[in-house]
C-alpha cells in the first residue's frame, strides 16, 4: 500500500477563519506588501465570503462566514479568535490518499456545504476532509481537476 504522504504533491491552499474577509485582506496587504492577484468572492453554497490571494507560491483563503452560526464564525467563537483553520493538500489520487489515511486510523469529516463525507466534487477539484486534526488544524485533500474535468464541472454546476 502506498503511503498517503507520497500521494501529497503540495499545498493547494491554507484557509484562515476571519471575521471580515475584506479587513483581513487589507491587513495582509499592509503587512506582506500586497499579495499577488487578490480578489474577494462569495461562495453561496457554503455561505462563505473568501479573500483569495497567493503569497509565497501558496494560495491563501481568508474565510468569513456569511451567517452568525456558519462554519468559520463558530470556529472563531469556539477557539477565541481568528487563525489557521485548515490546510488543503493537493494529492495525485484522492481515493488512494483517503484509503491510505483511513488505513492509518483517519476518519472522514462531513463537508458541511455539500453534506457529504469522502471524496466529492467542489469548484476546483475532488475534495475530502479528515475528521482528525493535526495540532488543532483541519486537513483537507484535493485532487485538482484536469482542464476537461473542470469544464464538465462548470457545465453541470453552472459556476
Amino acid at each position: 500500500m502506498t503511503d498517503a504522504i507520497t500521494a501529497i504533491i503540495g499545498i493547494k491552499h491554507m484557509a484562515f477563519a476571519v471575521r471580515d474577509a475584506d479587513a483581513g485582506l487589507a491587513r495582509y496587504a499592509r503587512l506582506a506588501g500586497g499579495p499577488a492577484r487578490p480578489r474577494v468572492v462569495d461562495w453561496p453554497g457554503s455561505r462563505t465570503r473568501v479573500a483569495l490571494f497567493e503569497l509565497g507560491g501558496i494560495e491563501h483563503q481568508l474565510c468569513q462566514s456569511m451567517d452568525e452560526d456558519g462554519r468559520f464564525s463558530t470556529w472563531i467563537r469556539e477557539r477565541g479568535g481568528e487563525g489557521l483553520h485548515h490546510i488543503c493538500y493537493a494529492v495525485s489520487d484522492i481515493d488512494r490518499a483517503l484509503a491510505d489515511a483511513q488505513a492509518k486510523g483517519a476518519r472522514l469529516r462531513m463537508c458541511k456545504a455539500c453534506n457529504v463525507a469522502g471524496s466529492h466534487p467542489h469548484p476546483e477539484g475532488y475534495v475530502a476532509f479528515l475528521d482528525d486534526e493535526t495540532a488543532g488544524i483541519e486537513l483537507e485533500f484535493m485532487q485538482v481537476y484536469t482542464p476537461e474535468e473542470e469544464e464538465r464541472y462548470r457545465a453541470v454546476k453552472g459556476i
